[in-house]
């Protein structure tokens, strides 16, 4: 089967993805390739063909939902599950996990952790943690969202603790005594931040906080107002996917896992309507926030991750503000500067194939890989190691 698809906005790149029919043991890859066409008035298109003997696999099933990505190799892939509303990424390779980590990514981006997050994920989930990743969509109201979380995530714990993850051959009994900690990025950082001030039972017993960020609304607005016609002029060329328009043809649970960029742009309309009927300001404000964090923050073992060349970061802000109330509480606040961005946590891992020759250009592709890595390595094992290193 062969199915073609154009679109003016998009430029040369082939892409790889990959379906599985409910009811269906039969897995296919769709190779997506965009071209121009020579001299001609430009044309940008897609073709999808068809093939057995995948290397990519992403499906959701049902509710209880679940992905792959092999890269041709059975020892090294990465598996979740939707739980609910959470997906549950444990550690590979039947490994047994140390310890449970909440997940929650930064504004828009953090609705799809499965795409925006997940090499950074992937990497937590080898260090021996299993990861309970809680997409949500970006609002003013902050209040709303961090309780709508805080169920949701619990709600996963439980059902997990309870009935196992059979999937990955974990019983409940593994996971019943687990710690629970958390890692938070920008938006997501301040959400994590809310819980441990909203919450005294049923919280992380350490927090990871990473390129924490709660600047006002009207810093926000203006991005989100220039993010609008982006995101308006992008969904027409994301329609063109066959892939897309075959997600929007299934039924129920089984189209929402198709969907993640149309999950991405969903958002928006929401929340500039917000901004039309006079939303000014987030709910709490900042000052708020603040205020909330110096009198009731209880999560006694925080680590604040800032990096070198992120513009909006206020992780030093943050320390200020929790440092009386962590010495009060007994607790342990401690700081660290990486290497990297605001977007380093987003990083995903490049793709490169070699031929049946290895050549200079595969040195030097293999090279650059390891340089674009290293930053979001790096963090992955300054968490994995802080987490270890906590004691009650």
């Amino acid at each position: 089967m062969e199915l073609t698809a154009f679109s003016p906005l998009l430029s040369p790149v082939r892409l790889k993805s990959t379906c599985i029919y409910p009811n269906s043991s039969t897995m296919y890859r769709y190779e997506f390739h965009a071209f121009q066409s020579g001299d001609k008035p430009r044309r940008t298109g897609f073709t999808a063909k068809r093939k057995k003997n995948f290397t990519t696999f992403m499906a959701y099933v049902g509710r209880n939902s679940y992905s792959y990505n092999n890269n041709n190799n059975n020892n090294n892939k990465m598996f979740y599950k939707r739980m609910g509303s959470c997906l549950v990424f444990p550690p590979p390779q039947n490994k047994k996990p140390i310890a449970i980590i909440e997940f929650l990514g930064g504004a828009f981006i953090g609705a799809v952790p499965e795409a925006t997050y997940s090499y950074l994920i992937e990497l937590l989930a080898a260090e021996g943690f299993l990861v309970i990743s809680v997409p949500y969509n970006v609002t003013f109201d902050h209040d709303q969202v961090t309780r709508d979380i805080y169920e949701r995530c619990n709600a996963c714990l439980d059902m997990i603790r309870t009935s196992g993850l059979p999937d990955a051959n974990l019983t409940a009994g593994e996971l019943a005594g687990l710690p629970l900690y958390s890692v938070g990025h920008s938006n997501g950082a301040l959400l994590q931040i809310l819980t441990g001030s909203y919450f005294s039972e049923k919280i992380p017993k350490a927090n990871a906080v990473v390129a924490y960020n709660n600047r006002p609304a009207s810093e926000a607005v203006p991005y989100f107002e220039q993010l609008g016609p982006l995101v308006s002029q992008t969904m027409p060329a994301m329609e063109a996917f066959p892939f897309y328009s075959m997600a929007r043809s299934t039924s129920d649970d089984g189209q929402e896992a198709l969907l993640s960029l149309s999950k991405f742009a969903d958002q928006l309309p929401s929340v500039l309507n917000q901004v039309t009927q006079g939303i000014s300001e987030f709910k709490p404000t900042p000052s708020q926030n603040r205020d909330c964090f110096k009198q009731s923050y209880n999560v006694r073992h925080t680590l604040l991750v800032k990096f070198n060349f992120d513009t909006i970061d206020e992780t030093d802000l943050l320390e200020e503000t929790l440092k009386p109330r962590i010495d009060a509480i007994g607790g342990k606040l401690e700081k660290v500067l990486l290497d990297g961005n605001h977007i380093t946590p987003c990083i995903q891992e490049p793709k490169w194939q070699v031929g049946d020759f290895y050549t200079p250009a595969d040195a030097v592709a293999q090279g650059l890989k390891n340089l674009s890595l290293n930053e979001i390595r790096v963090l992955s094992r300054t968490i994995a190691n802080w987490f270890r290193s906590v004691r009650d």
